[in-house]
């Protein structure tokens, strides 16, 4: 595991914290902005333990990706060390699974939470990705627009009206797609 307190500051410009539950798609994201587009690098992925740090250079810049991994047993260490965590960040990412209904009520609760512990945001990009966002492929029956509506307004009612944020559909079947919800 990479050392968390080595964030290389100057040499990786551009820190992003990945947050959200565990198997909610964090480490295909990140493998996406690394610019792995064969979808057998997806199959075999492994859940993240605690926290990794993935450091890469693309479109002329330096990265420093963190992801946090989503396991219930992580979520208060990350909280209570969340000066540290954020400091150098530039992007915080909360990854919502679409797919997982049954787990919205959690995503939301580690979602509140998380904006409680947080102070400032000022100069930090806030992004939520409603993740696995792919309507060609029935994983789960049951899901449906008005569902996703539902799971939206929750979010919207969580974050602070004072924060600008961007909400976002997103899919890595086609090499990874984000569409802007308003």
């Amino acid at each position: 595991m990479n050392n968390p307190n080595d964030i290389g500051s100057s040499e990786y410009s551009k820190k992003i914290l990945l947050i959200g539950l565990d198997n909610g798609g964090k480490t295909s994201i990140l493998k996406c902005l690394k610019g792995i587009k064969g979808l057998s690098a997806f199959n075999s992925l492994n859940p993240t333990r605690g926290l990794e740090i993935e450091r890469f250079e693309a479109l002329e810049s330096k990265y420093a990706i963190w992801d946090l991994g989503g396991q219930e047993a992580y979520h208060d260490e990350y909280i209570n060390d969340i000066e540290n965590l954020l400091r150098g960040t530039k992007k915080i990412i909360y990854v919502f699974d679409v797919q997982d209904a049954k787990r919205y009520d959690l995503a939301i609760n580690y979602l509140k939470k998380m904006m409680k512990a947080i102070k400032d945001l000022n100069d930090i990009d806030f992004s939520i990705f409603l993740h696995k966002y792919d309507p060609d492929l029935e994983f789960n029956q049951e899901l449906n627009e008005s569902i996703i509506e539902g799971l939206i307004e929750k979010i919207k009612g969580v974050i602070p009206p004072n924060l600008i944020y961007s909400l976002h559909k997103t899919s890595i079947y086609a090499t990874f797609e984000k569409s802007t919800i308003p």
